[in-house]
């Protein structure tokens, strides 16, 4: 790509000499794709806000200690908030992502993109990159134009992971205070505390320390799904189920067209009346229902049997949405529709 850059400061250290004259061993090659969020925004003098000012060569020019782990290679992709970011944004990622980590010399790559969606980007990659190398994600809670920016602490982790061999076969990681998430799981907690990402129960896979990178345990990687560099992803929209939910935006959701529907039901997968009639609706017009939970912790189940209960709904044709939280619940459902796998069974399989 035109806009990748190698580092001159990361070619020089790979040249570099050992102590008694021997050439040092050529330092690995890592793809690093900026994708824009708070870790490259400045605060604006006149809006005092932040907005994106900074590329990922600006970024990795604040953290020099990268040339001893790696040689860098920038593609500025975009620079944009992660609130921009979708299914369009996501499939020229993946494809960006794709044809550098299938590059013989690259032995990893990571990707910078805000936080607010960052969790749902991970999953994307993790579920539509096919490969045995690291994919390794950061952002920043704290923007550069503060003196305690996180973003070059992040990204010097990120390149010590890319590079380090028990990375292989983790897939998509996020990666941010020094801890290390898999993309399945992680999701952001806090609004502002650099600590955002955690993994709930299952909690953070390895952790990154001056000396070494450590890792705790290991995530299940058992999906993935080919995607066209030009391919339109079919709509998928998700409904929140809440005290007094009428069901009224699923129907009409359905009749514009929506090809899936997400529902964010309560405990085990529970909802009202209102809402499991506007589930059977979807699913009587050939529209697939994943019923999820908007609880932080824990798995939908087919229990309860009153008439809106978890078990009343999977009996009318919706799918249990296992322990996927509704934003990557809806990641799933639209690449297994975009693949053509619309069958109830063969999804429910999907979900379990």
């Amino acid at each position: 790509m035109k806009n990748i850059r190698h580092t001159a400061l990361a070619a020089a250290m790979a040249t570099s000499f050992l102590m008694g004259g021997a050439i040092a061993k050529e330092l690995p090659t890592v793809q690093f794709i900026a994708t824009g969020g708070t870790i490259a925004m400045k605060i604006d003098p006149v809006k005092n806000a932040p907005v994106p000012a900074i590329s990922g060569d600006d970024l990795l020019a604040t953290v020099p200690d990268v040339g001893k782990y790696a040689k860098i290679q920038v593609n500025n992709l975009s620079n944009v908030p992660s609130d921009y970011m979708g299914p369009e944004r996501w499939v020229q990622l993946t494809a960006a992502v794709q044809d550098a980590i299938n590059k013989s010399d690259v032995a990893g790559v990571i990707v910078s993109h805000g936080t607010d969606t960052l969790e749902e980007t991970a999953f994307w990659l993790d579920l539509t990159v096919k490969s045995s190398k690291p994919i390794v994600l950061i952002g920043a809670q704290r923007n550069a134009s503060v003196s305690d920016f996180d973003g070059p602490r992040n990204l010097l982790n990120a390149v010590r992971i890319a590079v380090d061999p028990q990375s292989k076969d983790r897939g998509a990681m996020l990666a941010m205070n020094n801890q290390i998430n898999a993309a399945k799981y992680v999701t952001k907690t806090h609004t502002a505390n650099v600590e955002t990402f955690k993994s709930g129960e299952f909690g953070f896979i390895g952790e990154v320390y001056p000396d070494k990178v450590v890792y705790r345990t290991n995530a299940i990687r058992n999906l993935n799904f080919p995607i066209k560099a030009d391919a339109v992803m079919p709509k998928v929209e998700i409904f929140p189920m809440y005290g007094g939910a009428d069901g009224v935006a699923i129907k009409q959701a359905v009749d514009r067209g929506v090809k899936g529907i997400v529902i964010e039901a309560l405990g085990m997968g529970n909802m009202n009346v209102p809402m499991l009639d506007a589930a059977k609706y979807a699913i009587g017009k050939g529209v697939p229902v994943v019923i999820t939970t908007r609880v932080n912790s824990g798995r939908v189940m087919p229990s309860y049997g009153f008439e809106g209960g978890g078990k009343t709904s999977y009996e009318a044709g919706a799918v249990m949405g296992g322990d996927y939280r509704a934003p990557k619940a809806r990641i799933l459902l639209t690449l297994a529709l975009n693949a053509g796998i619309k069958d109830r069974e063969a999804l429910q399989k999907l979900f379990d």
